[in-house]
């Protein structure tokens, strides 16, 4: 998939990459010879409705050419297949008028049905369901999946050495986000008040704005800082707890200069069980993980960069690899 996106002041025309000859063609597969299959993003060609609310085609740079038109171009683009399409008739409807011909099909084809044949999907069509029943969720990819995240986890803070914590160690914890058995069956003594606490392990997740909408509210975006209301509960642990232990789960990035300011320990984690955190906050494991993007240090960083260049916020927190 090539994205939604549109190229800005290049050298290459100004519509998204899945009707960009250019990109898709001369870029992609000539200069850097890709010979895989393209499937352009959902809903480049027609207006859609999803969970029953509307979609209007994500066709950047050609909103007013109509659909078929759209799939002209996406198709000379070089893409092979349009994802979260349906309209055949279309397609038919371009070959019948020579808009489209065969022998441009007959490229798309073979690309499909390679991967398919080297999939052997041809050979040997049909799922083994006795097989299947061994092989989903078995105890080894279990193991191996708990290690992942175990393995996983970054340390990017950790003040004094504070961690791996002990269990044993006679001190009173308040979790926030972290169920109180799942610490109780660790041997912590768990209190509900943060001020009789000694130490705090508070499990987050990366900033966002919520967006209305069935659909749109399963993509986290927005803003990359938590909210005022938020900060100031966030605040009031810092306060009254002598150590804090910050854990957050960060499917993007996040603007946290306060936390990393506060905490007495910061962890992040791609998507972990609280029995994974326990495990490395408390020296069962260790973490091994590295920082995937570079952590910005404000809001306004982020506008001032380029949002195509990597690494171009200025002064981040920390740095890639970190």
């Amino acid at each position: 998939m090539p994205s939604y996106g549109i190229p800005i002041g290049t050298k290459y025309e100004e519509v998204g990459f899945a009707f960009n000859r250019g990109v898709m063609t001369g870029l992609l597969r000539e200069e850097l010879g890709f010979q895989g299959v393209i499937c352009t993003d959902w809903a480049v060609l027609n207006d859609k409705s999803f969970f029953g609310e509307p979609m209007p085609a994500r066709a950047w740079g050609v909103e007013h050419p109509s659909a078929e038109e759209r799939l002209e171009k996406v198709i000379d683009a070089g893409c092979d297949q349009m994802g979260g399409e349906s309209c055949p008739e279309l397609l038919s409807k371009l070959v019948s008028e020579d808009r489209v011909s065969e022998e441009r099909l007959n490229q798309s084809v073979r690309r499909l049905l390679r991967e398919k044949f080297v999939l052997g999907l041809f050979d040997s069509p049909f799922v083994d369901e006795d097989a299947a029943e061994q092989i989903f969720g078995n105890a080894d990819f279990v193991k191996l999946a708990n290690e992942a995240q175990r393995r996983s986890y970054m340390l990017l803070t950790n003040n004094q050495n504070v961690l791996p914590l002990a269990a044993d160690q006679g001190k009173r914890f308040y979790l926030d986000g972290i169920p109180a058995e799942a610490g109780q069956e660790r041997g912590l003594e768990v209190v509900s008040d943060p001020a009789c606490a000694d130490i705090a392990l508070m499990r987050l997740k990366a900033p966002f704005t919520p967006r209305p909408g069935a659909f749109e509210s399963m993509f986290h975006a927005g803003s990359l800082e938590y909210s005022d209301e938020e900060k100031a509960r966030q605040a009031a642990i810092f306060a009254v707890v002598p150590t804090v232990i910050v854990d957050v789960y960060v499917d993007r990035p996040a603007v946290i200069p306060e936390i990393v300011q506060e905490a007495s320990a910061l962890l992040f984690n791609y998507g972990a069980s609280v029995d994974a955190f326990l495990d490395v906050a408390l020296g069962v494991r260790k973490p091994e993980g590295k920082l995937p993007f570079d952590l910005p240090s404000s809001t306004e960083a982020i506008c001032q960069s380029r949002s195509d260049m990597p690494f171009d916020t200025k002064d981040p927190i920390f740095r890639f690899g970190h």
